[in-house]
């Protein structure tokens, strides 16, 4: 099976544009589609220059759940050491030789 690499874009109407022609008999093709990566990172910099909003609290019908909800959650910080989760990776590890 060819494979062709080929360059493009897609237009304002959300139709595929490719930049050159190519040489190929009529039919079926499959197409895989993945942004340049100039305009990838054009794009994570504009989405960062846009200050965030404050997330929407989550609202429930349910009055119990209401004030966990309400409650403002403080994320783990990343070098989190749980020694239950320790102990258990030590013990699977004897149980399974690895």
């Amino acid at each position: 099976m060819q494979a062709y690499k080929l360059r493009g874009k897609i237009d304002a109407t959300g139709n595929l544009v490719a930049f050159e022609p190519l040489d190929m008999p009529p039919g079926d093709v499959e197409i895989i589609v993945w942004p340049v990566a100039d305009a990838v990172k054009l794009a994570s910099v504009s989405k960062s220059a846009i200050p965030e909003t404050p997330q929407t609290k989550f609202k429930t019908k349910v009055k119990a759940f209401q004030a966990l909800f309400e409650r403002d959650a403080v994320p783990e910080p990343l070098d989190f050491d749980d020694p239950d989760k320790q102990a258990k990776w030590e013990y699977l590890k004897e149980k399974h030789n690895l």
